[in-house]
């Protein structure tokens, strides 16, 4: 049971509106139980004060103490006659003395209640000498200054029992009758509504045996924002997969050409020193190939469920770096960041791409970097277009060489250090993203990088 509790969503919601239907009906019950028993004890008593208005309607009070009481014998009241009705009469002087009772009572005797005051009442539960249970409803009747009666009419429970037991019958019966029906409604409707969560799990299953792509159910608001993500992170890994295997693809079409130098010259008998120049070449080649492949490979891209990473923290921690490397420039890199900007994606891309950016700048600059970020959002908690933009104060890129600078293995000026393959690992990084790269003129009159990327986000 506990492990089904623990695995069934179903039946946890099902058990705790059980036990919730339950006590309500529990208390519902005994609360329409308390209402009726006090009717019935209402509607007794109310027998009884008009019985006893009776009683005392047929009775003479001609004169002080017990001999002023007479009651003909031929009562006006059938049942207080009869010993077997449950219905008994007596009358009590204010000393405590019976001076009268019903021929219904038969050697019975009821607790006399006495000393009541003129048209004071009382009703009360007493016990008769027999044990049996009464009802009892007396009344204080004082005829003059000197002397008084108290009269009292009782009445045994039978009659309220019975009323209670066929109410309580039915009332637990309609009762129950009605929670077994709430539950039945109840369960149909927690399968209805937990349908969607039951579709979802079987679109998974259909996924994973490759019946379908993704969650392709019309889900209800409250799940959609679950069944988005999933399908976000479906699409996530395989676009990973894609690109590993595209990577691996692009890896051995792009070792062939060295190879097949490498192949070519050995075939030739190639003189040692010209053979090791062309190796060293193709090897150097090779080198810059797997690196930039593996960076590739290893860009995490736009995934779901992403933290967002903050832009100033990363500018930060590598302008620091750079600044130790070209200490001898001594340049100065301004930084015009909003401290809540942040970039939705993996922060190992970020520090890829600002990386090789600002290193760049850094080396092509003469004294001044300037790095900037602005937010086009339409409302205040969400940044549909995230820009980066990054110059300096070098040299800059001719534009007859802008698109050239891109592609793997360019460089503009080969007595820089590098291998060349910077730019183009942004912007295959950007372009995983979904964003753009663009080189322009700076203000500074050097070069201008701007990264446009969708959706970065202002929280």
């Amino acid at each position: 049971m506990i492990g089904l509790l623990r695995h069934s969503l179903n039946t946890r919601l099902l058990l705790a509106s059980g036990i919730v239907l339950a006590a309500f009906m529990g208390l519902t019950g005994l609360t329409l139980d308390q209402l009726f028993r006090n009717s019935v004890e209402q509607a007794i008593q109310e027998r009884l004060n008009a019985q006893l208005y009776l009683l005392i309607a047929a009775t003479n009070l001609s004169g002080g103490g017990d001999e002023g009481v007479t009651l003909p014998y031929a009562s006006p009241h059938v049942r207080i006659s009869d010993p077997n009705s449950g219905l008994y009469a007596q009358i009590v002087n204010n000393s405590g003395k019976r001076v009268w009772h019903s021929p219904s009572m038969a050697g019975l005797e009821i607790p006399p209640r006495w000393g009541l005051a003129s048209t004071d009442r009382a009703f009360e539960r007493v016990t008769a000498s027999n044990g049996q249970q009464l009802f009892a409803f007396s009344f204080g009747i004082t005829p003059d200054d000197s002397f008084g009666y108290t009269f009292t009419v009782a009445e045994n429970l039978d009659s309220y029992n019975t009323q209670v037991h066929d109410f309580r019958r039915n009332l637990w019966g309609w009762l129950g009758g009605v929670a077994v029906l709430l539950l039945l409604v109840q369960s149909t409707i927690l399968r209805w509504g937990l349908a969607p969560l039951r579709r979802a799990a079987q679109d998974l299953s259909a996924i994973e045996t490759g019946h379908q792509q993704q969650l392709e159910g019309d889900y209800p608001n409250e799940l959609r924002g679950l069944t988005d993500n999933i399908n976000a992170l479906i699409r996530s890994e395989r676009e990973h997969l894609e690109r590993y295997r595209n990577t691996l693809g692009d890896l051995a079409h792009s070792l062939k050409t060295p190879l097949a130098v490498l192949r070519g010259s050995i075939e030739r008998s190639t003189p040692r020193k010209q053979l090791r120049v062309t190796v060293e070449e193709q090897v150097q080649r090779m080198s810059e190939i797997v690196e930039y492949q593996l960076i590739r490979a290893a860009t995490s891209g736009r995934t779901a469920l992403t933290s967002p990473v903050a832009i100033a923290a990363v500018v930060a921690k590598i302008s620091n770096a750079l600044a130790k490397v070209y200490a001898d420039k001594k340049i100065s890199c301004s930084v015009n960041i909003p401290a809540d900007a942040v970039f939705l994606g993996d922060e190992g891309d970020l520090m890829e791409v600002l990386g090789n950016l600002l290193d760049n700048a850094h080396k092509w600059c003469r004294q001044r970097v300037v790095v900037a970020v602005e937010c086009a959002h339409s409302d205040t908690s969400r940044c549909d277009n995230l820009t980066i933009r990054i110059w300096d104060d070098g040299p800059g890129i001719p534009e007859a060489l802008r698109h050239k600078v891109l592609q793997r293995g360019a460089r503009v000026d080969d007595s820089i250090d590098g291998h060349g393959i910077g730019l183009a690992v942004v912007a295959s990084i950007v372009g995983l993203y979904g964003g753009e790269m663009e080189i322009d003129d700076g203000p500074l009159c050097g070069t201008q990088i701007s990264l446009h990327l969708p959706g970065g986000r202002l929280d």
